[in-house]
């Protein structure tokens, strides 16, 4: 199981939104995705060490998956099936941080669509878990790919100013949107069978951890604009928190971390993708 690194609450005042800022228009989401509007939020929280200092973030539009990727979802691109509790429905865990960025390229590929990634070094070469790779973000690909953990914390709170600010994803009461240790009965669950958030995104807590793009650091002291994290470091942002973790560790704020050549099996992810 993985350490718990932080604790604290879902606290701050809001950000408000600047009256004279254009309404963004979206096409429409693919399919499986919602569309979140770009706007600014305060980031992270006053009570939880390593979420501090908030700070206000600016994100862009962009897609992220309604749920966590599915077994199902997973078996149609990559033909492997790696997680420990099976069910087409249940979300894909046991997989490391390279094979989440490599289902995002080899799925952006079957839709005709530019990768995200440029993989290099592939470790296996073929098959899975892949256990290194150099992996080079492209920015403006029009692929699939990992959420920062900007805008998955963005999304989970509720997007533009946070205007619902709960503690956890769409509640502040964790049993109405989260599969965790008081109630998962020790193993994931079909996603979307919690109440969504504000954003209809399901699964934002619990159930399982989310693989961010980001390596892991300290937050920096000023307003930020689609902030990417550190340059380099030595693990990778997960969020969320999963089935086996505690009430605490599942709030929209809290952050973890673990080795991207290693895979747990409450961590799994989702997609995210940039807006139009």
């Amino acid at each position: 199981m993985l350490v718990t690194v932080i604790s604290g609450c879902a606290g701050g005042a809001k950000a408000t939104p600047t009256d004279s800022a254009p309404t963004p228009v979206l096409l429409p989401a693919p399919p499986g995705m919602v569309n979140i509007p770009g706007g600014t939020f305060l980031m992270g929280s006053g009570d939880v060490e390593n979420a501090s200092p908030v700070r206000a973030v600016t994100i862009s539009s962009f897609s992220i998956g309604r749920y966590p990727v599915t077994q199902k979802e997973w078996r149609e691109v990559t033909g492997t099936d790696p997680s420990r509790f099976k069910g087409d429905d249940l979300p894909v865990e046991t997989v490391t941080w390279f094979d989440a960025v490599e289902y995002c390229n080899r799925l952006s590929q079957m839709e005709d669509l530019t990768p995200a990634y440029t993989i290099a070094g592939r470790t296996p070469e073929t098959g899975h878990p892949i256990t290194g790779a150099g992996v080079i973000w492209n920015p403006d690909a029009d692929g699939y790919r990992l959420p920062t953990e900007a805008e998955w914390e963005y999304a989970a709170r509720g997007g533009n100013g946070s205007p619902s600010n709960f503690i956890y994803s769409g509640s502040d009461n964790i049993d109405e949107v989260a599969w965790y240790f008081d109630n998962s009965g020790g193993s994931t669950h079909p996603v979307g069978t919690k109440k969504p958030n504000a954003l209809v995104l399901y699964d934002m807590g619990g159930n399982v951890q989310e693989w961010c793009w980001d390596w892991w650091g300290s937050y920096p002291d000023t307003a930020q604009t689609d902030p990417t994290g550190v340059h380099s470091a030595f693990v990778r942002v997960l969020r969320g928190g999963s089935w086996g973790n505690s009430a605490g560790d599942i709030r929209s704020v809290y952050r973890y971390h673990y080795w991207p050549n290693l895979m747990d099996n409450v961590i799994g992810f989702r997609i995210a993708k940039n807006g139009e």
